[in-house]
């Protein structure tokens, strides 16, 4: 168990440049703290003392101002950064290595039925290994984030997402972002928030640029195939056969004045 906590601790030390010691992790770090409350509630909850693990989640919800259901599923070295204002909902299960900043939020998107079989239907989203939640961002429903996956800032993820794929925006869209020790093989280097710094593509102004791009081609064809028919004597331009409509519909109007 001592080592357990011990390599947690080591894992936010890592993860965190501000941590300057065991103790320090201990006494001032929020996500440790409510890892350890949660530990003990969710050993009441699946002993079958459902009040008492709600409570102790209770308890560490106003102490650390993160929210854990009893009933979710953590796994080894979870790092919740900062952690205010972050909610874990009941069927959610989180891999080892994940890294959770403060504001995220992993929720549900379907009210659970009386029942207990369906109350305790997966309504939650699934975090595997390494996963890294920016700020404020929400992962909503039964969704799977697969490994080494990040999510940035704000975005909000109600789809499945791929290994290895980085999410931003409203909804959330992928991005290409170059890894080159993903490329390598190795283990993918640690971003703080899930957002790379320097230039990150935006999918939607990606997508702009690509229908400017298909527009000047087409107009840039047109303008082709109108000197060709001019060449021939088919046809004027454009602008001439524009100001000789404008003009007969001026005759047209005065006539009838």
């Amino acid at each position: 168990m001592f080592k357990s906590l011990r390599d947690e601790i080591d894992g936010m030390m890592a993860r965190d440049p501000a941590a300057r010691s065991r103790v320090e992790v201990v006494l001032c770090y929020p996500g440790f703290q409510a890892l350890l409350l949660y530990r003990f509630s969710s050993w009441l909850w699946r002993k079958g003392f459902r009040l008492g693990g709600r409570f102790v989640s209770h308890l560490g919800r106003v102490l650390t101002g993160i929210e854990i259901h009893p009933g979710a599923r953590i796994g080894r070295n979870l790092f919740i950064d900062h952690g205010m204002g972050v909610v874990i909902g009941e069927t959610s299960e989180i891999g080892d290595d994940v890294t959770l900043y403060h504001g995220v939020t992993l929720g549900g998107v379907s009210p659970s039925e009386d029942s207990d079989s369906q109350r305790e239907q997966k309504r939650h989203p699934t975090l595997e290994r390494g996963v890294i939640v920016g700020s404020g961002a929400q992962v909503l429903g039964p969704v799977t984030v697969g490994e080494c996956a990040r999510i940035g800032a704000n975005a909000v993820v109600a789809k499945d997402v791929a290994p290895h794929q980085t999410m931003v925006g409203i909804p959330a869209k992928p991005v290409q972002v170059r890894d080159d020790a993903a490329q390598k093989g190795e283990e993918p280097r640690f971003v703080a928030y899930g957002t790379p710094t320097g230039d990150l593509p935006d999918p939607v102004a990606r997508a702009v640029d690509g229908l400017l791009q298909e527009v000047h081609g087409l107009r840039a064809r047109v303008n082709e195939l109108e000197g060709r028919l001019e060449e021939q004597g088919h046809i004027t331009s454009i602008d001439e056969e524009t100001g000789r409509d404008d003009e007969a519909a001026g005759q047209d109007v005065q006539g009838k004045c």
